[in-house]
């Protein structure tokens, strides 16, 4: 009987063993999908400067492009300079995106496949990100209903964001 039990452990162990390795591959796969949906983004961008015309004249190092010392930003949904992920939506809708692209968003407002970027191109030489700070009640009783939402929505989507306890 202890031998079978014994038996039966090591067993487990084995498959136990494998599926962590399965993990790990698996993380390390999808770290590899995100750097390459952010690099292929990047691409996306220097092109666009390029069709805009500026962006032909730009003789930018790696640590230039790390530092952001292009024209233009590449602000997004859910990042510190717009924390709204339901404008993700809007994108959405005026693109047909789920249709040309097949990526879908969740009821979050998380896209999926995971591995997926969107954001805004602006060209203005003076553009620049920024932050939004902390949001008082005044501003999200004015944002709600220019959004359509009730004020305990958008409260929910940024809650992070708030100076108060809603």
């Amino acid at each position: 009987m202890l031998a079978n039990e014994d038996a039966e452990r090591r067993a487990m162990e084995g498959e136990l063993k494998l599926l962590e390795r399965q993990w790990r591959e698996a993380e390390e796969i999808a770290a590899i999908a995100d750097r390459l949906a952010e690099a292929f983004a990047e691409f996306l961008h220097k092109r666009v400067r390029d069709e805009w015309g500026f962006g032909r004249l730009e003789k930018l190092t790696t640590n230039d492009l790390i530092e952001e010392k292009y024209r233009g930003i590449r602000p997004a949904a859910g990042y510190p300079a717009s924390p709204d992920h339901t404008e993700k939506e809007i994108l959405w809708d005026l693109l047909d995106a789920e249709k040309h692209t097949g990526i879908k968003l969740t009821e979050s407002f998380a896209m999926w496949p995971g591995s997926s970027v969107s954001g805004l191109y602006f060209a203005h030489p003076e553009s620049k990100y920024f932050a939004v700070g902390k949001l008082g009640r005044d501003q999200l009783l004015d944002y709600h209903l220019r959004k359509g939402l009730t004020l305990q929505e958008v409260e929910r989507w940024l809650g992070p964001w708030l100076n108060y306890n809603p």
